[in-house]
């Protein structure tokens, strides 16, 4: 998760400094969300039927791989070429990192207490340190890229990843459950639990209202408003916005990880929890459309408006956290440990599909209409998570 968010401000703000266009930088993670979608289906499958350790060390030496490979980039390419290349190593990434995750959240189903709230307790626990972490790679992406350039930075994380795999494939207990029946086939990816359906849309919309701003749209609109122009003042950039986006993920990761407090999980009756998660999906609508009011009205950049953009986001974060980690609850309790990792991998692709979705139309909103366009756009798939998120309710 470190070098995941790492790897993702590299590339975005060395190639936006290059003078790439919000359309061509979302282009640039596009195979990323697609791999995903492809490989949390595949991921859930391959888990089962070779044991989740397999998929785990799989994806760390994927990771390497695709490090490895980004450090071949040359500055003298076209930008056709550039986008191409870059676009094909972001795919590897994208698998890699699906496959460590979908290993890890479906550990959990398997290993957690089954005292009362233990499984909420040990996914929100997971869930928040794994996206602190991952916060914490976006201020050292931008701190890399600042102070060591983009290939030197590339290959130093390969060798921190390499060292790590290392360490996993020494220490890692043997035999971690999670092997299906040998009769079980590949088309059952699809499960048979309407709920898990049902929830897996409302993940794919919320996470498309989040990846519709966080991707392109908020980080390019700071750096150019942070940013003088002069190599300095490019670096100063670098930092401030990468230490924006890392205070974003590790305020969310730590919201995830008080999500049971927050919800009041212990002893609660599954109806109380889906009723809970609706009206957390409710109150986040309303948030992304008062932002793009604000940027509409303001008409350009202001103190103000940044200050404001950067407290409303934070907001954001914290009903987003809370509307995550209910989820991330719910796949796990919905799903059978017959079956988990094939529930866990059509839920994370869903999760895939709305980043995908987001990355797109966070490119193409900030072309067509700045800013504004982007945030009106995540109120919008905001929106469709609640309408979707309410389906998950008991007939009255």
């Amino acid at each position: 998760m470190l070098s995941d968010g790492a790897l993702r401000m590299l590339v975005l703000l060395h190639f936006n400094g290059l003078g790439f266009s919000p359309v061509q930088l979302a282009w640039l993670f596009l195979l990323y969300e697609i791999a995903g979608i492809v490989t949390n289906l595949a991921a859930g499958w391959l888990a089962a039927r070779f044991g989740l350790a397999a998929t785990l060390y799989g994806g760390l030496a994927l990771q390497i791989g695709a490090l490895g490979a980004l450090a071949q980039l040359d500055p003298g390419w076209s930008v056709a070429a550039s986008v191409v290349f870059v676009m094909a190593v972001q795919g590897v990434s994208g698998v890699a990192k699906d496959l460590a995750k979908m290993s890890s959240k479906s550990a959990v189903k398997l290993l957690a207490p089954a005292e009362e709230g233990g499984l909420f307790r040990w996914v929100a626990a997971l869930t928040g340190s794994k996206n602190a972490i991952k916060g914490l790679g976006f201020f050292l992406g931008a701190a890399l890229l600042a102070l060591m350039g983009f290939t030197a930075s590339v290959w130093a994380m390969a060798a921190v990843l390499t060292v790590i795999l290392i360490a996993v494939a020494l220490f890692l207990p043997a035999g971690l459950p999670g092997r299906m029946k040998a009769s079980e086939s590949w088309s059952g990816w699809r499960s048979k639990d309407v709920r898990v359906n049902r929830l897996s849309l409302a993940r794919m919309f919320l996470f498309g209202a989040r990846d519709v701003w966080f991707v392109v749209g908020i980080p390019v609109y700071f750096q150019a408003i942070l940013s003088d122009g002069t190599a300095e003042g490019r670096r100063e950039a670098f930092f401030l916005v990468g230490g924006f986006m890392a205070l974003w993920i590790m305020a969310y990761g730590l919201v995830q990880g008080l999500a049971p407090q927050l919800l009041g999980r212990k002893g609660q009756a599954e109806a109380e929890t889906l009723r809970k998660a609706v009206r957390w999906a409710g109150a986040l609508v309303p948030v992304p459309f008062g932002l793009a009011v604000a940027v509409w009205w303001a008409g350009g950049a202001a103190p103000w408006l940044t200050a404001l953009l950067v407290a409303g986001l934070l907001f954001f974060g914290f009903i987003f956290a809370v509307n995550s980690s209910v989820h991330s609850y719910l796949i796990l309790a919905f799903g059978s440990a017959e079956r988990i990792t094939r529930d866990v991998g059509f839920y994370y692709m869903a999760n895939a599909a709305g980043r995908l979705l987001g990355t797109a139309l966070s490119g193409l909103s900030y072309q067509l209409g700045g800013l504004a366009l982007c945030l009106a756009t995540a109120g919008a798939m905001a929106l469709a998570s609640w309408l979707a998120a309410r389906r998950l309710l008991p007939a009255a």
